[in-house]
């Protein structure tokens, strides 16, 4: 990954904070620059600039970072990663902030090194129209429909996929057969497997944009119902990409 073609905003232009964040990222290779600590200036510039990651305060000076990553997502098709600050530690908080559409929450002070790592984690590098590496496509995806990288739920889902799209039969009775297979790779139980990855499908149903659900699935399924099932996620998606597998293969 080229490190320059991160772009990131940081909602906040003051010296002591976002200054000093803005200039150790750009030491690191990372394009970065500050905006006020204003919702409306960095939905603006989210609108217009279109940055892959946007840092932010968890309390903004006319909302906060939960408001406005919900108007993040519904004005923009594929919004940016975010990544949000807080000056406390708080659980409830932290599920909030993270079910709401945040990669990360810290809380202050924040190492550089952990910033840079964790802007990395989030940035997605756009895959080639033409691309037929089925882990990266199955990475690009899970990652689109807003399945966070750092829940359990997360790795547990992307080797489901993958499992299924080696062996479509592992789909035929998802408890007794995909999720011992998932379990037996992390060392688990296929109840825990199944319990991450319907929560990990929980997030992405209520952080994620709609249009992105609704330009993947179609009318597969009901975007404004209910969130699918385990079982029917992993199918849509590994039918999905088998075809597209398929097409590129032929």
């Amino acid at each position: 990954m080229e490190n320059q073609r991160i772009n990131v905003l940081i909602g906040d232009d003051s010296a002591l904070n976002g200054v000093r964040a803005a200039a150790t990222l750009r030491e690191n290779g990372i394009y970065a620059y500050t905006r006020k600590k204003n919702g409306r200036a960095i939905l603006d510039s989210i609108l217009s600039d279109k940055p892959d990651v946007v840092v932010i305060d968890l309390t903004l000076t006319d909302t906060d970072a939960v408001l406005l990553m919900k108007k993040a997502k519904e004005s923009i098709a594929e919004p940016p990663a975010f990544i949000v600050i807080a000056d406390i530690e708080n659980s409830f908080i932290r599920r909030q902030v993270i079910e709401n559409g945040a990669s990360h929450l810290f809380t202050r002070p924040v190492e550089p090194t952990n910033l840079i790592s964790a802007i990395r984690s989030v940035y997605r590098t756009p895959l080639p129209k033409d691309c037929d590496d089925k882990e990266l496509i199955v990475t690009d995806v899970i990652q689109k429909l807003g399945i966070p990288a750092h829940i359990k739920g997360y790795n547990y889902l992307r080797t489901a996929i993958l499992s299924s799209i080696d062996n479509i039969k592992l789909m035929d009775c998802i408890t007794k057969g995909l999720y011992p297979c998932v379990a037996k790779y992390y060392d688990t139980t296929a109840s825990r497997v199944e319990r991450a990855i319907r929560h990990a499908i929980e997030t992405a149903w209520n952080r994620g944009s709609t249009e992105t659900f609704a330009d993947f699935f179609g009318n597969s399924i009901d975007i404004y119902r209910t969130r699918p099932t385990n079982s029917e996620f992993i199918a849509l998606v590994t039918d999905k990409i088998r075809l597209k597998l398929k097409k590129y293969n032929h």
